[in-house]
């Protein structure tokens, strides 16, 4: 059932995980206030960037949105007497640009909506929780029986997928969550394909996939209804936080984390990839696996959120793995985010930065192994391990999972192969970007090589003793052609040769490199 609109032609689907960098260049004063004039880029390009001017109250006015995470931001503060000095204003200008610096360089910050909007306003303006409202009503007026609690207000970190609470009208104590999520830039299966792979998803049966019941997607989108679990995902338990929170308030700057038992990553850890390697034998993409997307069931975990892959939408941690060149494959992609679960749950925090360097000690020697091939700098180099390896390693192979529930999921031979090409189509646009993102590094790192006093130094020394060579080279030739004149006039009928006249160096050693 086609409930939403097709989205118009050549609409831009924007991949909101490519990071935003800012730069405040300048500032203008004008009769009561002072304006900073902003650049910023999209990705590496710099084709791709744009001007914003703010002035300091938009400033704040972002910072009071950013108060519920807790977080100590380094806004630089009010000042009413002398803020129009040139040494005041420059000053700021320098505070601000740290202020954005501290919030780009927070992963969960610098996905989040409000810096979008701040950034970005011309892609960003949409009040995308109405827009899902205006659809998921359209949906309602055909399916009577569903009835609209509340928004789930900004309980995930996606811009474009939002959440409401329902319930079915003849049984009002059972709680559903129904997500309505736009399309991505991934999405390469065919309307028709889309559409069928969507329906599929309340067949899909298995211990550790949390279940859906009930499924439908337009051209543009899709609408997806789940069971309400109050004691929320695998990241609640982890930061101790409550499920209907803001995303940002539960995560960003937790008050309390807690790493679990050795025996719960363990169990966890096997059951997680046990469904990894389910959907890979399935020939399904998955590629989202973070702690907000497993969900708890009793010791049980769930995985959430099988149909992103179909809507093309961006992984969490796209912005780590588009770093590593040999990431390149949705299986890679699953195991290294297997590797950032796994750190959460054994430390209760993300790591710091990627690649990780050292592991702090764990519980386990085990856990460190597993680490250290999905993390570490040998493993984002050289490439991951496979599902089936981690399975094999000492800290998984001797857990013993206990369930009757047999898993199912059914899908038809040509659905198999629009699943296969669509795989095949993400994971070229990710090596694209990989190679894109290595070149522009490359080249960033022999520009700044070039410019360097050390490198000026060295030039300049290798200038003195080519000059130096070349005086000498011509000392010696003066000599030799005062001789060759003496004896042009010996009447001998044959031009004279000088074997030993010095060659001229080869054009060859000038050549740009």
């Amino acid at each position: 059932m086609a409930f939403m609109e097709k989205p118009p032609a050549g609409k831009v689907l924007l991949d909101d995980t490519v990071p935003l960098t800012a730069a405040v260049e300048a500032s203008q004063s004008l009769q009561s206030h002072t304006e900073y004039i902003i650049r910023v880029q999209r990705g590496i390009s710099a084709e791709n960037s744009w001007q914003i001017v703010r002035r300091y109250s938009d400033f704040d006015l972002l910072n009071n949105s950013l108060q519920i995470t807790g977080l100590s931001l380094p806004l630089p503060p009010k000042k009413l007497i002398g803020n129009m000095d040139r040494e005041f204003i420059a000053e700021r200008q320098r505070g601000l640009q740290n202020y954005l610096n501290v919030i780009m360089a927070n992963h969960v910050l610098s996905n989040c909506e409000l810096l979008k909007k701040f950034l970005d306003p011309n892609n960003y303006s949409a009040n995308y929780t109405e827009i899902a409202l205006q659809q998921v009503s359209m949906f309602f007026r055909s399916e009577p029986k569903w009835e609209v609690v509340e928004p789930l207000k900004d309980i995930g970190w996606r811009i474009r997928k939002k959440y409401f609470l329902m319930k079915i009208k003849n049984q009002p104590k059972e709680r559903l969550v129904l997500s309505w999520a736009d399309l991505g830039p991934d999405k390469y299966l065919s309307d028709k394909d889309f559409q069928c792979l969507i329906k599929l998803l309340p067949s899909c049966v298995h211990p550790y996939i949390y279940r859906v019941t009930f499924a439908t997607a337009s051209e543009s989108s899709a609408l997806l209804i789940r069971t309400f679990n109050e004691k929320g995902t695998l990241k609640d338990l982890i930061y101790k936080a409550k499920p209907k929170d803001p995303f940002l308030k539960k995560y960003c700057n937790p008050k309390k984390t807690q790493g679990l038992e050795l025996q719960q990553i363990k169990t966890y850890g096997r059951q997680i990839l046990e469904v990894l390697k389910f959907l890979h034998d399935k020939g399904f993409p998955y590629g989202h696996l973070h702690a907000a997307n497993v969900m708890l069931d009793g010791n049980t975990c769930r995985l959430l959120d099988l149909e992103n892959s179909l809507l093309g939408l961006p992984s969490f941690y796209r912005s780590y793995f588009t770093q590593f060149r040999k990431i390149n494959t949705l299986e890679s992609v699953d195991v290294h985010c297997f590797g950032h679960l796994l750190y959460e749950m054994t430390y209760g925090r993300p790591p710091d930065s990627v690649p990780v360097d050292s592991f702090p000690p764990a519980s386990s020697l085990a856990v460190v192994a597993v680490l250290e091939s999905t993390l570490s700098c040998e493993a984002c180099k050289n490439g991951m391990p496979t599902v089936s390896r981690l399975l094999q390693m000492p800290l998984f192979s001797d857990v013993l999972l206990t369930t009757s529930e047999k898993p199912q999921f059914k899908i038809p031979t040509k659905l198999k192969e629009a699943l296969r090409i669509a795989k095949e189509c993400i994971e070229k646009r990710l090596t694209e970007e990989q190679k894109q993102i290595h070149q522009h590094r490359r080249l960033t790192r022999a520009q700044s090589h070039h410019g360097s006093e050390e490198e000026r130094k060295r030039r300049k020394i290798l200038a003195r003793k080519k000059s130096k060579r070349s005086a000498v080279e011509n000392s010696e030739e003066q000599p030799v052609k005062h001789s060759n004149s003496n004896n042009s006039g010996s009447g001998a009928s044959s031009p004279l040769t000088s074997p030993s006249s010095p060659t001229p160096p080869s054009t060859a050693e000038h050549a740009p490199l």
